[in-house]
């Protein structure tokens, strides 16, 4: 996720400066690595897709708000809240219902 949100920083940068084109392309290919070798190694997608979305979300509002001093209201920081609390909705979703005791 921190290779996604240097991608998406980058991207901003590159309106600027084109030179950083490579870092965005360097970070949105690792992301996708990194996603893959998740999912490999037995991750659900939606928890996976979440988790990187959310987090992404969440740190490129920050890091946007310090280095390209762009707003972060409280109206903002409540939704990111809000995309974090469905992500951990639908993690603890994806896993299997606990066996009732006593059942054979």
């Amino acid at each position: 996720m921190l290779s996604e949100v240097t991608g998406s920083l980058s991207l901003k940068a590159a309106l600027d400066s084109p030179g950083w084109y490579a870092l965005v392309a360097v970070g949105y290919l690792a992301s996708f690595v990194f996603l893959s070798a998740v999912l490999r190694a037995g991750m659900a997608l939606g928890v996976a897709y979440g988790i990187w979305g959310a987090t992404g979300v969440a740190l490129t509002a920050a890091f946007g708000a310090v280095l390209f001093d762009e707003p972060l209201t409280a109206t903002m920081t409540a939704g990111i809240a809000l995309i974090i609390g469905g992500v951990l909705l639908v993690e603890l979703g994806a896993r299997p219902a606990p066996e009732p005791e006593g059942r054979a």
